[in-house]
């Protein structure tokens, strides 16, 4: 029961109506007993500083990061976790005490999860994007120990930035929508992973499309694994296209849970977080 002691966590972003993250949170917080509530906070781009800082100020235990602002809210964390820092996106802030956050990035392990028995060691992986879902990417094919992970994205300023972070990563190349030769790499690609909002229920593109048009899949292969992050609509058109082609497909929602519980678990000091439970509430909703 909610009472006037009831503190409360929060996901900031733009979409979030389409998010299942409060059902599978809320369901995780009933099952421990803890006095907390967790509900979604739909922010434009111009008031996503004054509702950051205002969070700060009063019963907010933890805030949940998602697009478009994953890179923005490094800038009001005082402290961020090696790996947000690495990465340069967080998904995972916590109140310090003194008004201010702390920042980690759950998303990494999150992604990882349901690719740890793939065996993508050596293996060629793309990335669809150069936003903050990204980045985590990057670095979860890197731990993968993947040789070759190339990012293709729209948008040359956001992919150089991204590029510019990840110098050091020796298997990283980008290239742009135009290069001729992306179907030579979507043909070799042994795992392709959609970061882009395109599919998503409530994005300004439609369900029906696929990500950067019809054209660019034309090459793909039956033996690539196709990874989108999406978890609703559960099968996008992408993962439709591309589980007709004999691809094996992967959607968001192992990724939702994976972090998700790594959040509750920051917030909570460590708390064992019944994933059984998260994953049961929300398979009604897919």
């Amino acid at each position: 029961m909610i009472t006037s002691k009831t503190n409360f966590l929060a996901l900031i972003g733009n979409p979030v109506n389409h998010s299942l993250s409060p059902i599978m949170q809320n369901a995780a917080i009933k099952y421990l007993g803890l006095d907390l509530i967790y509900f979604s906070i739909p922010c434009n781009e111009k008031d996503f500083e004054i509702v950051i800082k205002s969070l700060s100020k009063i019963n907010c235990k933890g805030i949940n990061i998602t697009i478009p602002f994953k890179e923005k809210a490094l800038n009001y964390c005082s402290k961020i976790s090696p790996l947000a820092e690495q990465i340069k996106a967080v998904n995972t802030l916590k109140p310090d005490g003194n008004g201010e956050w702390h920042g980690i990035n759950t998303d990494v392990e999150g992604l990882i999860y349901p690719l740890k028995n793939l065996n993508l060691t050596d293996k060629k992986g793309i990335i669809l994007g150069s936003g903050g879902a990204a980045r985590s990417a990057i670095q979860g094919l890197t731990n993968l120990k993947m040789s070759e992970i190339t990012v293709i994205s729209r948008n040359q300023i956001s992919l150089d930035s991204l590029l510019n972070d990840f110098k050091n990563q020796p298997s990283l190349k980008g290239i742009s929508l135009k290069n001729p030769n992306i179907p030579d790499f979507i043909n070799s690609a042994d795992l392709i992973v959609n970061t882009t909002p395109v599919g998503m229920i409530n994005h300004k593109t439609t369900s029906v499309e696929l990500p950067f048009g019809d054209d660019f899949w034309t090459s793909l292969n039956s033996e690539t694994v196709v990874y989108d992050l999406i978890y609703n609509p559960q099968e996008t058109r992408l993962l439709n296209f591309s589980r007709n082609k004999g691809c094996q497909t992967i959607n968001g929602t192992k990724m939702l849970i994976a972090q998700g519980a790594k959040s509750l678990s920051y917030w909570t000091d460590g708390l064992k977080i019944p994933v059984e439970i998260m994953e049961q509430a929300i398979k009604k909703y897919l």
